[in-house]
């Protein structure tokens, strides 16, 4: 800067003045390299608005492959259940009275009134069996047997031939439950229920728990037996 106030002084700008000008082109130079960065600086800040869509798109060797998740099996854990002939079953069972077998009949055609369930109940190899039989005309249960393979051959571990007894298998547990009826109560209408559980312990069920649940007795118009309300006084 002082060069340029040497000149707004008067002073002839001769051969003399050579090292004048030289620091001039120097600065000149400079000024100009520094004018050279600023804009590369500023054309780089120009493109950094939008983030990193300015880098482009990733490499396909930079994306570090995901691993698919693992689906569960849909049979993990599950046992097939081999099907059985109730009827043959319990036809041929040893325990069963003569009088059962000689009622169990179709109730039409070849549809016999039974129910079969399978499932874990005894922890064997496969499924145990549970047959209940029922009446005909009012599917009222008359007698539960449960049937465990043994040696490739089906077992009587349990049976109840109890009126109105129905059982079903829950998460490993026998569910028996046994219809109560007072005298006089229709077949529709008991008057209560016994529920009781029984677990496998060993080589046999035995009970693990009882509930009893009485049914309220308002049932119908008039109760239980029918009759008809009192008239109101007018």
């Amino acid at each position: 800067m002082r060069g340029l106030g040497s000149r707004h002084d008067g002073e002839d700008d001769g051969p003399g003045d050579g090292p004048a000008c030289g620091t001039h082109a120097a600065a000149s130079t400079t000024a100009l390299a520094g004018l050279v960065a600023v804009g590369l600086l500023l054309a780089g800040c120009s493109t950094g608005g939008t983030g990193s869509r300015d880098e482009g798109a990733a490499r396909a060797d930079d994306v570090t492959p995901t691993a698919p998740a693992a689906s569960p099996s849909s049979s993990a854990g599950m046992q097939s259940a081999k099907r059985v002939d109730p009827i043959a079953l319990l036809k041929s069972d040893p325990k069963i009275g003569e009088r059962l077998k000689g009622d169990l009949k179709p109730c039409v055609a070849d549809a016999y009134p039974v129910d079969t369930s399978y499932g874990n109940l005894t922890g064997g190899a496969s499924p145990d069996v549970v047959v209940n039989v029922m009446t005909c005309g009012d599917a009222v249960g008359i007698g539960t047997y449960v049937y465990r393979e043994e040696n490739k051959e089906y077992k009587n571990v349990f049976m109840t031939e109890d009126a109105a007894v129905y059982a079903t298998i829950d998460r490993g547990d026998l569910i028996v439950t046994r219809q109560v009826y007072a005298k006089g109560d229709p077949v529709a209408y008991p008057s209560g229920e016994d529920v009781i559980t029984y677990r496998w312990a060993g080589n046999k069920f035995t009970q693990h728990d009882w509930v009893h649940n009485d049914y309220s007795r308002a049932v119908g118009d008039g109760g239980i037996d029918g009759s008809a309300p009192a008239p109101s006084g007018g």
